[in-house]
């Protein structure tokens, strides 16, 4: 295992560019001893009846709304989204701590099946520790998202998140033990990616969650093949807002903007190509404009404001890159298009028209807000644009029957189809993708199955 101890991690205010701490990366002895922290957790948790699980989680929630206006800051702080995101991440996560501290005992109650014994049945067996490797744009809820399942089945989670936010990681692991699960049942490595190989190698890791980029993603996916280690992986989108000529029109330009420009577009589930009916393109982009002209883009602590910086500097060059390589196809620039000046990460609410599927801005996760939009003739033709891209998250349907839209639904290579609003994840219900956007589910009675050990139990 690569040792990381001589390296210097720092968290940067992406408003400011001031340095908010600095951490030393965890040397290889912290990093085994956090590991056999988070085995022997699993070993306590494993044992303990789920009603024990399930205080301790509904504890946490509470935690998290103690502490909501600190979390909320510290979020703002490390990534640079406007703090009322920020606060609606906190609750986002109490709300789901408190869905599996009520439903784990459904989702993993034995199944009878049966066979040629009246007795058989199925049982979901914790399955030890398994590696988060999480980001940094939804930085508690990420977390949690994985966590609290993982938790509630007798897990234990191993969390190596973004390198910078590393506060959020040490306040939730804070929080986890607070609650009143053992320390190591959510241990924070602090550390960059040279290790994971070794983690993934080692016999006390059971299994590995990924939510990053679709590069990362397969390097996780082979690392964890050959170790024959269950994985989920939740990858990168270039989500499709499909709008049918039918559609309300207004209606669906101001879902249409929120989709795209939340968290300042980092968000692998927003709104990214727009597909609009050439029938109503005018009437709605002008509608989608107005309504973008209008978000305030400045300090996210000032509550006027809608959309921060983003994160980093190298994420803001980067999209201004993918818009330069479309603008040099032929699509054309509506609205913003160029990096703020001044200090900071910000770039404004951008909109490029005549986006065609050879460019960057159609073919590409556009992390960041800029909105592509293309016209299309008919719904066979909205059908082939919308799985164009090697990616399958998600999308949505915008129509007057929405009938019809859940049958256009079923012709959709994604993981989700959201008809008539904006895609989002939600605890109550299954999320992930297929194709280059991954594999496996979080949520639900999907994402708590998924590390566990589905054992079946014979008997006469």
């Amino acid at each position: 295992m690569a040792d990381q101890g001589e390296a210097i991690f720092r968290s940067i205010n992406p408003t400011t560019e001031a340095v908010l701490a600095e951490r030393r990366g965890m040397s290889v002895a912290e990093i085994g001893a956090a590991l056999a922290a988070a085995q022997a957790a699993f070993s306590h948790n494993s044992q303990q009846p789920i009603t024990w699980r399930a205080q301790r989680m509904l504890e946490l929630a509470e935690l998290l709304r103690r502490d909501a206006d600190n979390l909320a800051g510290l979020v703002t702080s490390e990534m640079g989204k406007p703090l009322a995101e920020s606060r609606a991440e906190v609750e986002k996560c109490a709300i789901s701590c408190q869905y599996f501290a009520h439903q784990a005992e459904h989702f993993l109650a034995d199944e009878p099946m049966p066979s040629d014994s009246p007795r058989s049945f199925v049982a979901y067996r914790p399955l030890g520790v398994v590696l988060a490797i999480m980001p940094w744009n939804f930085p508690l809820w990420q977390v949690i998202r994985f966590a609290a399942p993982a938790l509630m089945a007798g897990n234990a989670g191993l969390l190596k998140h973004a390198p910078t936010t590393f506060g959020c990681a040490l306040e939730l692991e804070r929080l986890v033990e607070e609650a009143g699960f053992p320390k190591g049942s959510l241990a924070a490595l602090v550390m960059g990616t040279a290790p994971v190989a070794g983690l993934i190698a080692d016999t006390r890791v059971r299994a590995v969650t990924l939510t990053g980029s679709d590069r990362a993603g397969s390097q996780v996916a082979q690392l964890a093949g050959r170790e024959l280690k269950k994985s989920v992986l939740e990858l990168g989108g270039s989500d499709f807002f499909m709008v049918l000529r039918d559609a309300d029109l207004a209606q669906a330009a101001e879902v249409g903007v929120r989709a795209r420009f939340q968290n300042a577009g980092q968000s692998c589930i927003a709104a990214k190509r727009f597909l609009v009916d050439e029938a109503v393109l005018d009437e709605y982009l002008e509608l989608f404009m107005a309504s973008a002209r209008a978000l305030r883009v400045g300090d996210p602590t000032d509550p006027a404001v809608r959309m921060g910086p983003l994160a980093r500097a190298d994420l803001r060059d980067h999209i201004h890159d993918q818009l330069a390589s479309s603008r040099a196809r032929g699509a054309e620039v509506l609205l913003g298009g160029a990096p703020e000046p001044g200090p900071g990460f910000f770039y404004p609410a951008t909109i490029l028209t005549g986006v065609t599927p050879e460019m960057a801005a159609f073919q590409e996760e556009t992390f960041g807000p800029l909105a592509a939009f293309t016209a299309f003739r008919n719904e066979e033709d909205a059908i082939l644009l919308a799985n164009h891209p090697r990616y399958g998250l998600g999308g949505n349907i915008w129509t007057a029957d929405p009938e019809h839209g859940v049958a256009l639904a079923g012709r959709l290579d994604t993981g989700g189809v959201f008809v008539n609003g904006m895609t989002h994840s939600d605890a109550r219900i299954p999320f992930g993708g297929v194709r280059r956007s991954g594999f496996g589910r979080e949520l639900a009675s999907f994402g708590i199955r998924e590390f566990t050990n589905i054992q079946t139990v014979w008997r006469p």
